[in-house]
């Protein structure tokens, strides 16, 4: 047993989607300058010198399945730096120290439940792929949560989240726990809590490096040996936001013998100590809104101005999803297959594991024509864009003329135009009378607006037939006009 307590430090490592939806090219920024784009820049000050010092091996982190991807295409060596920093402390300590998260950071608890498997399970898998192992925890995006993605989670063989104090209700007099959540249908989730004050002086309040040692030591000598303390923030936090914050965060993870801790991760303390008492969590809750996740939902007081555009915007996103899911269900049934489960299992197309024809012939439909496999290929898809557009980004800020929501009804334009190729529905009518109520309180504009400058440039056409429209392929001409006029659908850095 160790004499001293212990420091985890959690980084959340996320960007957001970037690629124009139609064409998946990455746009140049003129914001992120002097790089090309924001994911450019924020490697070079944060993910980049972060693996150069060894600190991804020393910490507990999520690395978001879109940010992975772009790293594995276009920063590799960063990307392979930090697959190794996990590998190594697998050597080491014989468990991971990496978490997987829900792969398009979408707020879970406004989620159908279908949809919470999704994301999860897209999450595991890309973690799998990533690192070579099964993850043991997962990060909810926006620490967002209720029983029934708990439930989700521990469904999923998952063992343990974060959250953060005010989310939690019991005896939290053992630090970060972890503490033990039981859930309504027999089955319990370990839970770490992060330390709020300490997370969030170190978040905007960082110490030069070298005042961090005298300053933790003092904070953490009044923890009883053997209990944890959880700093957990934005991975970004430590470069990018923080200028100093790579070497503060190599401070923070490289103790000496004298100082008054020692360092871990979530994995590894939980296989040492696991959790002994219980709590129960707060619902609907998250680390970045007080009102019951009505920063995502309704709109309210964390953002300034009026957010009712948020709850139509919802709305409207909500009722294409049920429009899309139907005509995939009735298509998808009709061969006889799960038809969530095959949209779940369809991330390996995703992460390159498999192509798409492969992928169809696993599921004994490698005998149908070119036209019938493509038609298939593109409801997938057509479900992958669905889930991009609920990104929480999209809700996060103050307007909807924002380039984050007008991403969002991008990527609706492109499942919708995705469905109406393969069965020639015009979903943008139902779409854009839901958009009308939706209005930016800056300029007044509303979202069915925002949804026909999209279209303006296209050629969605609902009265072709699906036969004309493969043959034609129309949706490939319609992507290639699209980037000639529409602005690029990128989400600037949060």
């Amino acid at each position: 047993m160790t004499s001293k307590p212990f420091l985890c430090v959690h980084g959340h490592f996320y960007q957001p989607p970037r690629e124009d939806p139609f064409t998946g090219e990455y746009r140049v920024e003129p914001s992120a300058a002097p790089f090309s784009n924001w994911n450019d820049r924020v490697t070079a000050e944060c993910y980049a010198p972060n693996a150069a010092a060894g600190n991804f091996a020393r910490m507990s982190f999520n690395l978001g399945g879109t940010l992975a991807r772009w790293m594995d295409d276009y920063v590799h060596e960063t990307y392979q730096q930090i697959v190794g920093a996990v590998y190594q402390h697998r050597q080491r300590y014989g468990i991971p120290n990496g978490v997987a998260q829900a792969v398009h950071h979408t707020i879970l608890p406004l989620a159908r439940g279908r949809d919470k498997r999704c994301q999860i399970w897209w999450g595991i898998a890309s973690y799998a792929h990533r690192f070579g192992v099964q993850p043991d925890g997962i990060w909810l995006p926006e620490m967002a949560v209720d029983y029934e993605t708990l439930e989700t989670v521990a469904e999923a063989g998952l063992s343990f989240v974060i959250l953060s104090g005010e989310q939690v209700h019991g005896d939290l007099s053992r630090g970060a726990g972890p503490y033990r959540v039981r859930l309504p249908h027999g089955r319990s989730i370990a839970v770490f809590v992060r330390d709020r004050d300490l997370s969030n002086y170190f978040s905007f309040s960082m110490p030069e490096p070298e005042h961090v040692h005298s300053l933790i030591n003092e904070y953490l000598s009044r923890s009883a040996p053997g209990v944890l303390t959880l700093i957990a923030t934005d991975g970004e936090t430590f470069g990018h936001h923080q200028k100093h914050g790579v070497r503060v965060l190599e401070a923070l993870t490289t103790p000496g013998p004298s100082d008054a801790y020692d360092i871990t991760t979530l994995a590894r303390y939980l296989r040492e100590y696991p959790p002994q008492t219980d709590v129960e969590i707060v619902e609907n809750t998250s680390w970045s809104c007080a009102h019951d996740l009505g920063r995502w939902a309704t709109g309210c007081h964390c953002t300034p101005g009026c957010g009712q555009w948020k709850g139509a915007l919802r709305r409207a996103l909500d009722n294409l999803s049920r429009d899309i899911d139907e005509i995939y269900a009735e298509i998808i049934h009709q061969w006889g297959l799960a038809l969530w489960g095959l949209r779940d299992d369809y991330i390996r197309v995703l992460l390159r594991q498999v192509t798409g024809p492969q992928f169809l012939a696993e599921y004994h439909l490698g005998h149908l024509t070119l036209t019938a496999q493509r038609r298939l290929l593109d409801l997938l898809e057509a479900q992958v864009y669905r889930q991009r557009m609920f990104v929480s980004c999209a809700f996060f800020f103050e307007d909807l003329e924002r380039i984050e929501s007008r991403y969002a009804i991008a990527n609706a334009v492109r499942a919708m135009m995705l469905v109406s190729n393969v069965t020639g529905d015009d979903l943008s009518r139902a779409f854009r009378r839901d958009l009308r109520i939706a209005i930016s309180p800056g300029t007044g504009r509303t979202g069915a607006q925002i949804l026909d400058e999209i279209l303006a440039g296209t050629r969605y056409d609902a009265d072709a037939s699906p036969a004309a429209s493969a043959a034609n392929n129309a949706l490939a001409d319609a992507c290639e006009r699209l980037t000639t006029h529409m602005p690029a659908y990128v989400v600037a850095a949060q």
